[in-house]
């Protein structure tokens, strides 16, 4: 027994010297990289970085060289050598139902595979779904292609559902940790996080991607990035360029293919927070300020703009799109964006030529495809954002620049409100004051933007999700201050993203939160009942409770908000959605109600905005609620909370 403790703690002291030095040496190859990418050119320091990286990547490459090939290739039958070029998790749609695959792209054949369930202590290998050689492998064209089998989108509220379980377990975890609580017990929280972020990755990608076998079967995945797509088809038509010849593999050949996976693979987890070593950047929380100016390097003139992605939860989502700039080779959007970030450590920007032909229409998702020109990804690197001064950089992509700037403002800071020192306008006024003056029931910004959506915005696909150009919301909020005549008239102009834009600025931009700072312990309690008939005393009776002015403007935004979700085959904004948005808007904590109970970004994460979320949820679902009603039954009710 002793001389076995000595030889495991020979090995891990072999693993520690011959190791750590190598993987210390890679970050830093890594950190110098970025390093020397922000550094001018002029400054003193900058040949002592390209001396330290150049050293480093020798280093590195050296070490390479003298590893065995077959970790990053496999030898055919002919003696051919066949190279991994790409890995990863892609969700396949199988049998009208979500699967998820591990796709391994070679040199030669693109396979689909599953890892095997094995029993504890047994070597893992997968189990190969499918297989198709490059040189058979054609992208089907939108009008091409055959309308897939619908598969059955999940409920919105069952995904957010997801969410909260996934932050609330988090919360659970770090307390375990902070307590130092049981490994076993933190155990069995991650395994319950991973079953929940595993579902989660399942079913939230939408955007489809169909390669077909020209001898035959057709294969969709689902992705949830259009930047991700892009990677896989570039990956396989740059291969496909090489001369291919096509072939069909044996059982031999293709189990020896299979059995070489699991060696090979170069992404070995679920993208999965859970997956995470502990020391791993939680990630940013709060909103990502991104202005977009300029893109250079195209070779002709287009139609061009461009979209903005983070990630969040494990998978990517599209935040922002820039307006369309017509006809030329430079497009100068300079249009800035506020991004929500919800543990996000990336920032993608995809760059489109628009396509108006509506004959090119994707018939797996019925939306025109759009070309992409070029992409880029940068890491959020929290000491590089967190900043009050904005931050520029250029993105390449293919030949072609895009220069951007950014700041971030944590979740903690943007709680803080800072009421108008002025006393006119409408920014920054208490609703009563503002209602008060105007002798409305509701203020004017928010009937005429309202008004404006409902007219030509209410089929626009994101509204409310999508970032309005932050210069045209500020263009918007001085009018309104100003009270100013032409105000319908640059309405009536205005990108229907940046008025949704304005008013949602307004309501967060209000001294106190419409829902009101008295009441808002008051909703978190009344949204945690479990017993229906008490939740729905308790959540009318706070409304019974809310000042006049605020109660009205909520209950002609709820009714407005409803209106918006019936359209929600064409906007894709469901009720879900649209509480996701409004809701951290409408009800969120004092600062005073904020540091007495949360001590970290991922705490006020899970703990105060997934509630908010539930609470505008609860009245979005429930039947139409009369202010009438409401006040009359205010006399069968105690008003105190």
């Amino acid at each position: 027994m002793e001389i076995l403790l000595i030889i495991r703690f020979c090995c891990n002291c072999t693993y520690a010297l011959l190791y750590k030095p190598i993987d210390r040496v890679t970050r830093s190859t890594l950190v110098l990289h970025d390093l020397l990418k922000h550094t001018p050119v002029d400054h003193p320091d900058y040949p002592l970085l390209q001396d330290a990286l150049r050293i480093s990547q020798n280093f590195l490459s050296s070490i390479n060289e003298d590893i065995d090939p077959r970790r990053t290739a496999v030898t055919t039958p002919k003696g051919e050598t066949r190279q991994l070029v790409k890995d990863g998790f892609l969700v396949e749609v199988s049998e009208s139902s979500r699967k998820l695959r591990h796709v391994f792209l070679f040199t030669d054949v693109l396979l689909c595979a599953k890892l095997k369930k094995t029993s504890a202590g047994k070597h893992q290998q997968y189990d190969c779904k499918w297989y198709i050689p490059l040189a058979d492998l054609v992208f089907p064209s939108p009008e091409e292609s055959e309308a897939s089998p619908q598969v059955q989108p999940f409920p919105d509220h069952e995904l957010e559902d997801m969410k909260m379980k996934i932050s609330t377990l988090k919360s659970e975890i770090q307390k375990e940790k902070a307590n130092k609580g049981q490994s076993r017990a933190i155990e069995r929280l991650k395994k319950k996080m991973f079953e929940n972020e595993f579902l989660l990755l399942l079913n939230s990608p939408t955007i489809p991607f169909r390669i077909h076998n020209r001898n035959g079967k057709s294969y969709l995945f689902l992705l949830s990035s259009d930047y991700e797509r892009s990677e896989w088809r570039e990956a396989i038509q740059k291969l496909q360029k090489k001369d291919l010849q096509a072939f069909v593999l044996s059982s031999v050949e293709l189990q020896v293919l299979t059995g070489s996976c699991f060696k090979l693979r170069t992404v070995h987890n679920i993208p999965v927070t859970s997956n995470k070593d502990d020391d791993e950047s939680p990630g940013l929380y709060g909103f990502l300020h991104v202005i977009v100016h300029s893109a250079k390097g195209f070779k002709q003139s287009a139609n061009l703009y461009c979209t903005l992605e983070v990630d969040s939860f494990g998978y990517f989502v599209s935040k922002a799109k820039t307006r369309v700039f017509r006809d030329t080779a430079e497009p100068k959007w300079d249009e800035e964006f506020e991004i929500e970030l919800e543990g996000s450590q990336s920032l993608r920007i995809l760059c489109y030529e628009k396509c108006y032909d509506k004959s090119k229409v994707n018939k797996d998702n019925n939306e025109i495809v759009d070309k992409i020109m070029g992409k880029g990804q940068i890491q959020l690197d929290p000491q590089t954002v967190e900043t009050k001064n904005w931050h520029t950089d250029v993105i390449e992509m293919n030949g072609i620049k895009v220069e951007f700037s950014m700041k971030f403002t944590s979740r903690d800071m943007s709680l803080k409100r800072t009421p108008s020192k002025k006393q006119t306008g409408v920014f920054g006024v208490k609703i009563s004051v503002v209602t008060k003056r105007e002798r409305s029931k509701v203020p004017y910004i928010v009937r005429q933007c309202v008004e404006e959506v409902e007219k030509r915005g209410i089929e626009e696909v994101g509204i409310y999700r999508i970032s309005g150009v932050a210069t045209d919301i500020q263009a918007l909020k001085a009018v309104f201050d100003a009270n100013n005549k032409d105000i319908l008239l640059m309405l009536s102009d205005m990108d229907i993203n940046a008025i949704a834009g304005t008013l949602k600025l307004y309501f967060r931009e209000l001294p106190e939160p419409l829902l009101t700072d008295r009441l808002y312990p008051a909703f978190m309690e009344g949204i945690a009942l479990s017993d229906p008939a008490a939740k729905e005393n308790c959540m009318m009776h706070l409304l019974r409770s809310l000042p006049d002015p605020n109660l009205i403007t909520f209950l002609f935004l709820l009714e407005h908000l409803k209106r918006v979700a019936d359209k929600e085959p064409v906007n894709k904004m469901s009720l879900h959605n649209l509480a996701t948005v409004f809701g951290p808007t409408l009800l969120r904590p004092s600062e005073v109600e904020s540091k007495a109970h949360l001590t970290s970004a991922a705490d006020i994460w899970s703990h105060d905005v997934m509630a908010q979320v539930q609470v505008l949820l609860y009245y979005l679902q429930h039947p139409p609620i009369s202010f009438a009603e409401l006040k009359r039954n205010t006399l069968y009710f105690s008003t105190d909370v």
